[in-house]
Order: structure tokens, then sequence, then C-alpha cells
């Protein structure tokens, strides 16, 4: 166990582990106790897992909804791996930047699931669906979030040419 703890590093905790226990108890306290917890192990692993979750879709759909609203504006990725061998403090900037983008997506989410259990209370037959529809989302979250961390691998393949 002392292994993986001390594999966890900073990024992990701040951009998982934290944004799935804040949206556990969050849903607990606002919504009811939407997702609940077994053993402390058992716990552990479904907040990184639903931290996970709401990282990927700030990932995947809200930064890209921020960029096209022109909140947000990144650098030319090209420019970042000589910009970070130059300042390392970079590394530490961009896990800041990541944070504050999953809570912006953990509070999205906490909205997204108040409006379908909204919904859900005037539509019963959502519920019949609603392990389908997760899994469905799910998938197509993480085939985006695939093809996305697949196309940083391949930026930096070229760059390191």
């Amino acid at each position: 166990m002392k292994e993986l703890l001390d594999k966890i590093s900073s990024y992990n905790i701040f951009n998982f582990l934290l944004p799935g226990v804040v949206f556990v108890a969050l849903s607990k306290e606002f919504l009811g106790g939407v997702i609940s917890k077994q053993n402390a192990l058992a716990a552990a692993f479904l907040y990184y897992f639903v931290g996970l979750v709401i990282s990927r879709f700030g990932s995947v759909v809200i930064e890209p909804v921020l960029r096209v609203l022109s909140f947000v504006r990144s650098a030319p990725y090209a420019d970042f791996i000589p910009a970070e061998k130059k300042d390392p403090k970079l590394t530490v900037l961009v896990e800041v930047n990541n944070t504050y983008r999953t809570l912006c997506s953990l509070f999205v989410l906490l909205l997204l699931l108040k409006m379908y259990l909204k919904l859900g209370a005037t539509i019963p037959a959502l519920r019949n669906w609603q392990e389908t529809v997760l899994a469905i989302l799910l998938l197509i979250l993480f085939l985006f979030s695939y093809r996305k961390q697949t196309g940083y691998v391949v930026k930096t393949v070229h760059q390191a040419r």
C-alpha cells in the first residue's frame, strides 16, 4: 500500500482524487447522496475514478467550449516543450491551471446531475435507461480523451525528432 501511495503525484491528488471527493460529498449534501461508498479502499478508488471523469470532462468538453468562446487561449503545443525546459515552473503552472479547469468541470457536472435528477423526476422512463446512458456517455468521454492524449503523444514524438 505504501508503494501505491508513494506513486500518487500531486497532479493525481489535485486533479483526480480531490475533485472526486468533493463531487461525492457535494452530491450527497446537495442532491441527497447520489453516489455511495463501501470501505475506505473502495471509496478511494471510487473518488479517484469520479475525479478522473470530472477531469476528462473538463479537458474534452469545458476547455474546447471556453476556447470557442474566447474565454481562454492556449499557446501552441510546439512551444510548450522548449518553454518547459527553460522554466521548470511551467509544469506547476500547468498543473494548477488543470486543477482550476477540473474544478469548473466539477461544478458544471453537479449542475448537470441536478438537472438530470429533476428531469428524471418528471419523466420516470429515464430512470430505466440511466445505467445505459451513463455507460454510453462514459464511453464517448473516454474515446475522446484517448484521441486527445494520443495527439499529445504524437506531437511530443514529433517534437523530439
